[in-house]
């Protein structure tokens, strides 16, 4: 996937994203924190810059409105970096890009497609592989990306984080702020759901 660069905000800080590579632009020196904080900033967020971008690109289902949402958080993270102690440099990201999408999503009066759920009775999945999992082994990757983007906000943002991210349970938890029970719970509904996305897409065939 082609990410298209980000213009330039008007603190001077800009995130442009090209195939293999994401440079962070120095801000105005008005703007700057002092240069030993600015480095460690750039140590800090720049290797997680495609983590970002690929969050933000799921929970907005755009490219621009990714790259808006990008561009707001490491603002954000810039502002407040002076806060940063460390620790998991890319679950604090993370989360800073699910927070700026949720808040530009209220800021329109929008919000992605939510569902019902039963926290407290997580799924069970048998491990063993039976008809429907060898039905879904053919599924090609667009047909999974599809499927993907079908899903509901909230399954579709666990999804991205443990299968697509590699987050752990409790990286996702600090990320979305629930507790690990629910993320277990919810990322089991959400491979059941997106399963069953996949199977009708199947069966349905080339449209």
């Amino acid at each position: 996937m082609r990410l298209r660069a980000v213009r330039p905000n008007p603190a001077g800080l800009a995130i442009v994203h090209e195939p293999g590579s994401a440079t962070l632009r120095r801000p105005r020196a008005e703007e700057s924190l002092d240069p030993i904080e600015l480095e460690r900033f750039e140590r800090t967020v720049l290797p997680h810059m495609r983590a970002a971008y690929n969050l933000a690109r799921w929970l907005a289902r755009s490219d621009h409105d990714a790259e808006d949402v990008v561009q707001e958080a490491c603002l954000r993270a810039f502002r407040f970096f002076g806060g940063f102690r460390g620790g998991d440099a890319k679950a604090w990201l993370l989360t800073i890009v699910r927070n700026t999408s949720y808040s530009a999503w209220h800021r329109v009066g929008t919000a992605g497609t939510t569902v019902p759920l039963d926290e407290d009775t997580p799924d069970v999945e048998d491990g063993a592989p039976g008809p429907e999992d060898l039905l879904l082994q053919k599924a090609s990757g667009q047909e999974v990306r599809e499927a993907l983007d079908a899903l509901p906000v909230e399954f579709r943002e666990v999804v991205v984080l443990r299968e697509l991210e590699g987050l752990s349970y409790k990286e996702i938890a600090e990320v979305t702020q629930l507790p690990i029970g629910t993320v277990m719970s919810r990322l089991a509904r959400a491979r059941a759901r997106l399963r069953r996305e996949l199977r009708e897409r199947l069966q349905r065939g080339p449209s």
